[in-house]
């Protein structure tokens, strides 16, 4: 990932001139005050992505697929950690991989950012909010599972999920470039999936295949 989409992640990375100008024997100084400023740059990421996947997982109700939007809002939009490109394709890998789909998707990202620590830090951010809440719901469930007003509440949350997980859709679908020759293709899969209950991995793994044959075989003939 080129270091221009960082600016303010990489300063004290580079040397500038006046450093580049300065006597042989002051370069271990120089050096020395650099290292630092790269820790320090270090740190504020991971406080940063700490908080910004804390936020994601705190926020979103109806599971990993209501994150899309959110996750594309903080970490593509505002902060321009990825491009839209490679968060489409981390998209399809973590729905390929076995587990909580929130959770892959996170882990991808922290370590395209800084490897294995980047994955560990927004891994634990984004799951930690549910285990706290769930932990407390578990503890006082009996005390309000027939409370009337949060049995309402919650049947007003379930229609705005659908809203959650049809924005990312619709979007995902653009960003895809779905037209009228390859919409076949998402529609046959959700058929397949719904009304004879086929696992949503062979379907992946039958459009990766396909995909392949396609722009190995037919596409340059065309």
């Amino acid at each position: 990932m080129s270091n221009q989409n960082y600016p303010d992640l990489f300063e004290g990375h580079f040397t500038t001139a006046k450093d580049a100008a300065a006597p042989k024997d002051n370069e271990g100084v120089a050096a020395s005050s650099e290292a630092p400023q790269s820790s320090r740059a270090t740190s504020h990421f991971y406080k940063t992505a700490f908080l910004t996947f804390f936020k994601i997982g705190a926020f979103t109700l109806g599971g990993g697929y209501a994150m899309i939007p959110i996750i594309e809002s903080e970490v593509v939009e505002k902060k321009k950690w990825i491009a839209k490109e490679e968060f489409l394709d981390l998209l399809a890998i973590a729905q390929s991989c076995p587990g909580v789909f929130a959770i892959n998707i996170s882990t991808f990202i922290g370590y395209k950012m800084r490897k294995l620590r980047g994955a560990l830090v927004t891994a634990l951010a984004t799951a930690l909010p549910s285990f706290l809440i769930i932990l407390c719901i578990a503890m006082f469930f009996h005390q309000f599972m027939y409370i009337g007003w949060v049995r309402d509440m919650f049947n007003g949350i379930r229609p705005a999920v659908v809203a959650l997980i049809a924005v990312p859709t619709f979007n995902l679908a653009k960003s895809a470039k779905i037209n009228i020759v390859n919409c076949w293709i998402p529609i046959g899969g959700a058929l397949l999936i719904y009304a004879l209950h086929v696992n949503p991995v062979f379907i992946i793994l039958a459009a990766g295949v396909g995909g392949y044959i396609y722009g190995r075989f037919l596409k340059p003939t065309e």
